[in-house]
């Protein structure tokens, strides 16, 4: 069993890299990758530990892209030996993030939610604060139950306190992966809202642009979808990749390894990740 997209305190997850890579352990992971929002100021914690436990350790960083229809995030992975030099250019993107949170506050404050900064990095790792911290900080304070209900009244997108970012375009991004030595992946496709005829032609371009593997296996996919997937991977000759999308206690009801229980990646998954990186 392999898991290939999860997140830690280093951006809106709730376990440090060590707390994940024990976790991994504990359920039976052969391998795992680390694919923290807009950085990797974990990874090194991250590797160190799965060596310690004897996990097959993938970095990764997943990138929030620009994208007219739903949301677009692409998944960047590197070689277990690879130091990949990304936190400089990734430094726009978290300043983006940054100036945004302070609207968002400001919006919050304006509307009568009486949180403070302190409030919401309270709820935040170590590293980037999100939209799912101010949800936290929101359910803390006793204004909601669940975080559904934040984005759906307040956060999601066209909402009253959502403001938008910076952030990199398609080539841009599958660019920057790339150039560091890494394989850019379109994660979670069904999040991106297209049909299958308008897939294929964002395929058609993100691959004419560099893209090399699509998020086949996602707890969020049914079997009809996955199949899919695998198929369009297929077609335009793309690696297959898969994880749970794991935050901790960010979304409890979601698993590590097996996603709502209904979430198995095969092991050649890595193994031709591995292959990518030419280690056997």
């Amino acid at each position: 069993m392999i898991d290939l997209h999860t997140h830690s305190t280093f951006s809106d997850g709730s376990l440090t890299p060590e707390a994940l890579v024990d976790l991994a352990a504990l359920v039976g992971l052969k391998a795992i990758a680390l694919t923290d929002h807009d950085g990797m100021r974990g990874i090194a914690r991250f590797m160190a530990a799965c060596r310690t436990a004897g996990v097959h350790g993938i970095p990764g960083v997943e990138i929030s892209v620009d994208c007219k229809s739903g949301t677009l995030h692409m998944l960047g992975y590197f070689s277990p030996d690879q130091e990949p030099g990304l936190e400089s250019a990734l430094m726009r993107i978290r300043q983006g993030r940054e100036d945004r949170n302070q609207v968002i506050l400001e919006k919050l404050n304006h509307q009568g939610f009486k949180i403070t900064w302190q409030d919401v990095l309270g709820c935040a790792g170590e590293d980037v604060v999100g939209r799912p911290h101010f949800a936290r900080a929101l359910i803390e304070k006793g204004y909601f139950k669940k975080k559904d209900d934040v984005f759906d009244r307040l956060l999601g997108k066209g909402k009253p306190a959502y403001v938008d970012r910076f952030r990199l375009n398609a080539e841009e991004s599958i660019a920057m992966i790339r150039s560091a030595g890494g394989v850019a992946v379109l994660a979670h496709p069904l999040t991106v809202g297209l049909h299958r005829k308008g897939m294929r032609v964002l395929l058609t371009d993100l691959v004419a642009k560099g893209l090399q593997g699509i998020e086949a296996y996602y707890p969020e996919h049914d079997a009809s979808q996955t199949r899919n997937w695998l198929t369009l991977a297929t077609e335009f000759n793309l690696l297959v990749t898969g994880g749970s999308d794991f935050h901790g206690a960010m979304n409890p009801d979601l698993r590590l390894g097996s996603g709502f229980c209904n979430l198995a990646v095969p092991d050649e998954v890595a193994d031709r990740l591995y292959e990518r990186f030419g280690i056997h």
